[in-house]
């Protein structure tokens, strides 16, 4: 049964731009909304019934794309929409899953800090769809180790910062700061506003609290670039002080910092250090970010100034990438700047790193880029450690790549990026070995075990050099159990051995901050035989080529602080060039080893929106029917990797056709999922979604714990 509609006067999918937001379009909102919820839904029927209507999507053009119903990140332009932000009207889509990780050193006790702050062509690119986007050359951050706070900068008035980046940070224990500013003529209004008396800036100050809570973020970089009268200035401390209490709070190892820009007499005028003129403002919060054009002897009146005493590490130096200005360093010789503040002992504010990626027109040389940039301030950074109990389970995604690979195996053959999907980073660096050899560490997308690249060692073993090369990939403080399982997949060269090499320490002295305090413990785990019932576990020998190695290891009162390989040349000595890719490591607490039990609950369809797109079907001369659809349920999420989301048919206009095989959709990381632009059979028809849950220790969840949803639909005979 073929459409009657007039397709020429239907809403057709248009392709969606790469870059910008829809902030400023408005939707037609004459037609009656047609938005459900789970609510709405009988949990005790397996199915559902759509009438297909053609009418301009009711969903929310600030969280959904306009064109594509995906949805997306955004913020708030102006103090109206600050003020009038309720948490029924935030994006859920938005809500950052991964809580904050423990580390070690704990951010409270690092005496020197490095904070990033991520501003780039204006912010909500490829990063605001927070499902992921078919982008070929993104850009993407993966030297988590060596930063302690990442900002997520744009110019709007609030900048809530994408939930992919709150998920990638966490995951490495780095606390994530959205950014409220105000700027010029308007922004002098808006304080004037918010700042004339004590209900006013509360007001302020409690949606800000509950925004970061809302979202899961940790806190606020406070950007005030315009004049102050009399009576706002003397109430930004007090704005700044409640702020920061509140935010303490709500939302545990928050912080609230402030940009060296206004002074006490209210005047816009950068000062390039903390001294008496800005101290006020200081004093109020967490911590000062100070202008980039600072000379050394700034830092050297700073740090015997009375003002600092015992908050050194609360002064983070700005130095700004792009190098405009005079300023010390910047560009490629941003190490020249970080070494002159790690030499006052101050914390470093690194603005705008992300020029690296912008400048550089060729962007397939991104990835070489960063690792180049990262490598020059190494010297000058601390790394901190992941200090998560196990598991402990990384395939080295950086949330971008050439293709999803899962098991090995190539799933989806197309460019992506999504940062939600990225898993713990290894340490990436280049060093040189005695007698020109060489060893490094770096991500590569050409082959992967899970996700998008695998970690790549390459080097050179010289002749002379007749011991193991020991590469370490991973500085970590994590306790272990009695019994610890180890699983390592990889794929070495020809003419090398290699070991993975485990340092362990007593697990009481998780307070040393330097890895050179604490007395190390080499361990070799030795492999499983084939019989053992826990070489089981770890699946095929050698899957597609990739080498599966599982070890257990016997400890008591260690913590793991170092994950190495050691590579050792085969046979006589002689200049060895090798590769070694690195597929996944896991380590896993043998004592909670089993199939979890749960099952895929309360699946329910919603907020669907059909639209007429781009392409012919086989039943219908008209442009390809879409469904466009919310999906929800229940399912722990501490235990699973990602969901698989599928449909397959299971009717369509002509009744002789069977049933169809499952379609991956993609990709879920939470329990939420938008279906987007997917192409169904002419009406009447019959579908089904199923949501498949990946289980982080590797075990396969049973269909019969899958979730599963039937939609029918037909089309509307009364239009």
């Amino acid at each position: 049964m073929s459409s009657t509609v007039d397709v020429n006067k239907l809403p057709l999918r248009r392709k969606r731009e790469d870059g910008g937001d829809n902030d400023d379009v408005t939707s037609d909102t004459t037609e009656p909304s047609r938005l459900t919820s789970c609510l709405d839904q009988p949990m005790d029927s397996s199915s559902i019934h759509e009438v297909i209507k053609y009418i301009r999507s009711p969903l929310s053009v600030k969280h959904y794309d306009l064109d594509t119903t995906e949805p997306i990140s955004c913020g708030l332009q102006n103090l109206d929409e600050l003020l009038s932000w309720k948490r029924s009207d935030a994006n859920p889509f938005n809500v950052a899953i991964v809580p904050l990780a423990p580390r070690e050193p704990s951010l409270a006790s690092s005496p020197r800090r490095t904070l990033v702050s991520h501003d780039m062509m204006g912010g909500y690119l490829d990063d605001r769809f927070v499902q992921g986007t078919n982008a070929v050359t993104p850009y993407a951050f993966y030297h988590w180790q060596y930063i302690d706070i990442f900002n997520y900068f744009t110019h709007k008035m609030v900048t809530i910062p994408p939930a992919v980046w709150t998920n990638a940070a966490h995951k490495h224990g780095v606390v994530v700061l959205g950014t409220f500013i105000t700027e010029w003529t308007d922004g002098a209004v808006a304080c004037e506003a918010f700042l004339k008396d004590e209900e006013s800036y509360r007001a302020v100050a409690d949606k800000l609290v509950q925004i970061s809570h809302c979202y899961g973020f940790d806190g606020w970089l406070i950007n005030i670039e315009n004049l102050l009268s009399v009576v706002a200035v003397k109430n930004m401390p007090l704005f700044l002080c409640y702020l920061t209490d509140q935010m303490h709070e709500r939302v545990p190892g928050s912080l609230v910092l402030w940009y060296d820009s206004v002074i006490e007499n209210g005047q816009l005028k950068w000062q390039n250090e903390l001294n008496q003129s800005n101290r006020m403002f200081f004093d109020a919060c967490d911590g000062f970010f100070t202008n980039y054009n600072w000379t050394e002897q700034n830092l050297e009146l700073m740090k015997n100034y009375s003002g600092i005493q015992g908050r050194q590490a609360d002064v983070y130096i700005g130095v700004d990438v792009f190098a405009r200005g005079e300023v010390v360093g910047g560009m490629f010789e941003t190490n020249k700047a970080l070494e002159i503040i790690r030499k006052h002992n101050f914390s470093a504010a690194i603005f705008a790193p992300g020029w690296v990626y912008e400048t550089h027109e060729d962007k397939t040389e991104f990835r070489k880029n960063q690792d180049k940039f990262w490598a020059l301030l190494s010297d000058y950074l601390y790394i901190h450690r992941p200090a998560s109990p196990l598991p402990f389970i990384s395939s080295f995604c950086q949330g971008f790549g050439k293709a999803i690979y899962w098991r090995g195996q190539c799933e989806v053959n197309r460019s992506w990026f999504n940062l939600t999907a990225q898993e713990i980073q290894p340490l990436y660096y280049h060093k040189e070995l005695e007698g020109q050899g060489w060893l490094r560490s770096r991500g590569c997308p050409e082959d992967a075990w899970n996700g998008g690249c695998s970690l790549l060692l390459d080097g050179l073993i010289p002749a002379a050099h007749t011991s193991p090369v020991s590469a370490t990939i991973f500085s970590l403080h994590v306790p272990l159990p009695h019994k610890t399982l180890v699983s390592l997949i990889y794929k070495p060269s020809a003419g090398i051995t290699v070991s993975l090499e485990l340092k362990t320490t007593d697990a009481s002295l998780c307070t040393h901050m330097d890895v050179q305090d604490v007395k190390l413990t080499s361990t070799f785990p030795e492999v499983l035989d084939e019989e053992h019932q826990l070489r089981q576990l770890c699946g095929d020998l050698n899957p597609e080529g990739w080498a599966v190695r599982c070890s257990q290891l016997d400890l008591r009162g260690c913590a793991l602080r170092e994950v190495c390989f050691s590579i050792q040349r085969d046979g006589e000595p002689q200049d060895t060039p090798f590769t070694c890719r690195v597929g996944e490591i896991m380590f896993l607490d043998v004592a909670g080893l089993q199939v979890p039990p749960q099952m895929v609950q309360g699946l329910c369809i919603y907020d669907v929106v059909w639209l007429r797109g781009a392409g012919t079907s086989l039943e219908s001369t008209s442009p390809c029917l879409h469904l466009n659809a919310t999906l929800h349920w229940d399912f722990p999420t501490d235990i699973i990797r990602h969901f698989k989301v599928y449909w397959r048919q299971l009717r369509g206009p002509d009744p002789r056709i069977p049933a169809g095989q499952l379609v991956l959709v993609g990709r879920a990381y939470s329990n939420l999922f938008r279906v987007t632009e997917l192409a169904v059979p002419e009406p009447p028809g019959l579908l089904e979604l199923v949501v498949e849950p990946v289980i982080r220790k590797g075990f396969q969840v049973p269909e019969s714990h899958w979730g599963r949803r039937s939609l029918s639909y037909s089309e509307d005979l009364t239009q």
